[in-house]
């Protein structure tokens, strides 16, 4: 008998399932295929934790796989820490279906294990799980959400005790857990113990806040541009729905409009397949409020509250999507910028930024005088860069981000903040508004200072239960090969970041990337245009990234597109195939 069919029964079997999860189960009984999708194999728990579509099975987001994955986590974290259960962990959750379920769950089983908790007592955004583990100096945290994922989805992010989300050392540790535990074995909800659970409630709010407003750079900017300044807020449905408004009201923004009808919590997000404020449909509420009101400025979370996306007007009056990475260095120049006016900028500051997201920061940083750290995607390798120069050189920490719409600035959180981001891109737009100018109009005066840079991303998706092995297959066909140009420059190095090397193709000299290991294939252009390619750890997709410049932005949106061509090529698909 296949093991994904004896799984199956034994679930089906089982008296630890209760009736409705059984149920279910049976609906599929003849559906061998939907039986494999589920039971082939469990969620592999990685540094971003767990994400899967909610129904029955072990390969999926349910109240028994996350109390699986809870007890591993609850064995890691007591192996860790002598004082884990005085400690404690820290348990959050967003807006999604099943989420406050999720986390009383995950409470349940922390206090199974005598490990205290502090579970907030409504959703929160996710920098406040991350913030609460500094705050109660707790061992790890927990958070669940699926961040902008579709409705379908939920998930499980983890956090140490640094309030970053965990390296892979960490994160296998759970994994070896989640291997050897029998997910039958773990302690039912009878076997909690109440008195370990403290409520986490708005008193904390407010000390989240204070962190926030603390990190503006020009505070009483937005004040002086209160009158003619209009804010368009949504949530997407979201965390954000109360924290957000409260810190841009208290920032200044008198005049902040919401979008009443997605306001409120919900996990089915209506009329978003994907509540993603990356992609432009998101904003199409939004739109038709900011045209009733007259704002040039549109900004939205996504359900999680630590992404942020923003559309602002250009001079013709039609609304543009600002990018991540546009973002990213509209922020450098301006908290560079302020800092320099008001005579603040501290001795040693530094930024640091992925390696797939722009190099416009490269240029902004040494303009600056700024040291810029480049680092692997995502936020924990931020956190961790931080940490180690704040720890090592005594140096001033001033933004941390990469081109998916997440923000990081402070030090009381250790993972990208919405909120802040969105207090700090209300600042930034009231400064260009004394000055006449939208933040259309600044992203192109940085092109003038600057240089031209355009970057472009696209994905595909490989699903199914070959998925993984395609994915896989994929990646080596990358690695096994070259292009002699980009943007008709040739290619002077290649990056293979999974074996840690960086390959001169001029000399043939091959040195370490300086990073920890990671399936990342990175190839350069004498001219400075990049191509990344890189699975993602969430989703079965492969990510690609383009980052070129040029003379001007018409000459950069042409390498962009050469650049597409020449992966296409690579990956023996028609031009035009790659788009987002």
């Amino acid at each position: 008998m296949e093991q994904y069919i004896q799984r199956y029964i034994d679930w089906l079997t089982s008296d630890y399932i209760d009736e409705g999860t059984r149920a279910e189960l049976r609906s599929i009984k003849d559906d061998e295929n939907e039986i494999k999708t589920r039971f082939l194999s469990y969620m592999e728990f990685g540094t971003g934790g767990l994400r899967s579509k909610m129904c029955a099975g072990c390969g999926m987001m349910n109240i028994y796989t996350v109390a699986h994955a809870t007890a591993a986590a609850a064995m890691a974290v007591l192996e860790s820490f002598p004082d884990a259960r005085e400690r404690g962990v820290i348990i959050g959750y967003d807006c999604r279906n099943n989420s406050a379920a999720f986390a009383r769950r995950c409470a349940e089983v922390m206090t199974s294990y005598g490990i205290k908790v502090y579970l907030f007592d409504e959703l929160r955004p996710t920098p406040m799980l991350s913030f609460g583990v500094r705050h109660f100096g707790c061992a790890a945290g927990i958070n669940i959400t699926a961040s902008h994922n579709p409705a379908a989805y939920n998930g499980y992010k983890f956090y140490w005790e640094d309030g970053a989300q965990p390296t892979s050392q960490t994160a296998d540790k759970v994994a070896a857990h989640m291997h050897t535990m029998d997910i039958f074995s773990v302690p039912g909800p009878d076997k909690a113990d109440e008195s370990l659970i403290t409520m986490v409630g708005r008193d904390f709010d407010e000390l989240f806040i204070k962190n926030v407003m603390a990190e503006g750079v020009y505070p009483d900017i937005i004040k002086k541009a209160a009158d003619s300044l209009k804010v368009v807020y949504t949530p997407l449905f979201g965390c954000g729905y109360r924290i957000v408004p409260d810190v841009l009201g208290r920032a200044g923004v008198t005049h902040l409009f919401t979008v009443d009808s997605q306001m409120t919590p919900n996990g089915d997000f209506p009329g978003l397949p994907k509540p993603n404020p990356e992609y432009p449909a998101a904003f199409g509420e939004s739109i038709k409020v900011a045209e009733k009101v007259g704002s040039d400025i549109i900004i939205a979370n996504d359900p999680d509250a630590d992404r942020i996306g923003v559309m602002a007007r250009d001079r013709s009056g039609e609304f543009k999507c600002i990018t991540g990475n546009q973002m990213g260095s509209l922020l450098l120049d301006y908290i560079f910028t302020a800092l320099e006016e008001k005579g603040k900028m501290p001795e040693k500051p530094f930024a640091v930024k992925t390696i797939v997201t722009s190099e416009m920061a490269t240029a902004i940083c040494r303009k600056h005088n700024v040291e810029l750290d480049n680092c692997l995607t995502g936020f924990k390798n931020i956190a961790e860069a931080v940490a180690k120069h704040e720890s090592t050189d005594n140096a001033s920490f001033l933004l941390g981000y990469e081109e998916s719409y997440g923000y990081m600035k402070g030090s009381y959180a250790r993972d990208k903040d919405g909120v802040v981001a969105a207090m700090l891109i209300c600042e930034m737009a009231a400064y260009y508004s004394l000055r006449g100018m939208t933040l259309i109009d600044a992203m192109g005066e940085l092109y003038e200072k600057y240089g031209c840079y355009t970057e472009y991303s696209a994905e595909i998706y490989m699903e199914g239960l070959d998925g993984k092995d395609k994915i896989a297959a994929m990646m080596e066909k990358l690695r096994n090969m070259v292009p002699e140009t980009l943007a008709g420059s040739r290619v002077v190095n290649v990056r293979d970041y999974l074996a840690q090397t960086s390959r001169n193709i001029l000399t043939g000299e091959v040195t370490g990337t300086g990073l920890a290991s990671s399936n990342v294939m990175y190839y350069l252009a004498e001219n400075g245009c990049v191509v990344v390619a890189r699975p993602s750890g969430t989703e079965p997709k492969i990510k690609f990234y383009i980052l070129a410049n040029g003379k001007d932005l018409d000459s950069a949106s042409a390498n962009a597109r050469s650049c597409t061509n020449t992966l296409e090529d690579m990956l023996g698909l028609p031009h035009d195939s790659l788009k987002k």
